[in-house]
């Protein structure tokens, strides 16, 4: 989180703030789109879905992997790629937190 002191701040934002950062480049979130209509990937499937080198998505992959938004398990020379349920689960809990927070108070408007 560059020159900020993380450890100022909870476990959790650090971890949300590190799937968010993740999550904020376009291809990532192509992938993510991508593997919630698979139940499993292998990654040359993405490769023909996306017009990006192999190279590229691979890059892409490592880091949506690092920070827990995906997972994959190697079958042969092949990698399959699938959504890390504990971490959407994550996603969903925050925005249903700031749905229901919203819902119940008033804005500024």
């Amino acid at each position: 989180m560059g020159i900020t002191k993380t450890d100022e701040f909870t476990d959790e934002q650090n971890q949300l703030a590190i799937i968010f950062k993740a999550l904020g480049h376009p291809a990532r979130m192509a992938i993510v789109e991508f593997l919630l209509h698979k139940e499993t990937c292998i990654c040359g499937d993405i490769v023909d879905e996306l017009p990006l080198a192999q190279a590229t998505i691979s890059q892409h992959l490592k880091e949506l992997k690092n920070a827990n938004i995906i997972q994959g398990s190697i079958e042969g020379k092949s990698i399959c790629y699938c959504l890390n349920k504990e971490t959407i689960g994550k996603i969903q809990m925050l925005f249903t937190t700031i749905q229901t927070k919203m819902n119940k108070e008033k804005c500024c408007n």
